[in-house]
């Protein structure tokens, strides 16, 4: 069948997500300001930058006569779709976004959503500390030392105090660690 007659899925985005980055069910879409923003540049940059570029392209493949066989023009519409589901995302995390400010927090030694928390294993004197900031779903980066909200070392770590050892499910096993301490910086 030809492509021109097949509708492509308008499905639920959030279905197409890997785990990790779906949200559970009924819960809040925390982010702090740092990660809301980021979502609002991107957003910005799509609808303002790139998808009038490609909607340019595409206007002109498409007066350049047969578009079967006009590479720009099909490349160019694949991409105005990814484009537009990239800005139906965008805008429903935006939208089911709660802003939470880390700064808020100070003087806090309990771990709540945006704690920078330094942890070291238990019980391993020579282990190095390490530092992670529990931010949001859409701003988490292991290399930069951010973990999501829902990440297995994040539930462990929310509501712990400093000198508190919890233990969680880590890809290598159950491991057991020591909050060292906790700080609100944003």
């Amino acid at each position: 069948m030809n492509k021109a007659f097949v509708k492509e899925s308008e499905g639920d985005d959030e279905e197409e997500l890997s785990p990790s980055l779906r949200l559970p069910p009924g819960s809040k879409n925390y982010m702090t300001p740092r990660g809301y923003q980021a979502l609002r540049e991107e957003l910005e940059q799509l609808l303002r930058v790139e998808r009038p570029k490609i909607v340019e392209i595409v206007s002109w493949a498409a007066g350049n006569g047969d578009r079967s066989e006009n590479g720009d023009y099909i490349y160019g519409k694949k991409r105005l779709r990814e484009i537009d589901r990239r800005l139906r995302f965008l805008s429903k995390r935006i939208d089911n976004a709660e802003v939470v400010d880390p700064r808020a927090q100070q003087g806090c030694d309990q771990v709540f959503f945006g704690a920078t928390v330094t942890i070291c294993d238990a019980g391993d004197a020579e282990t190095l500390e390490q530092n992670w900031q529990i931010v949001g779903i859409d701003e988490a980066d292991v290399a930069a030392g951010r973990i999501s909200w829902i990440s297995p070392l994040a539930r462990a770590l929310l509501k712990a105090h400093e000198g508190d050892m919890v233990r969680f499910a880590s890809p290598a096993g159950v491991r057991e660690v020591e909050i060292v301490r906790v700080r609100y910086d944003g």
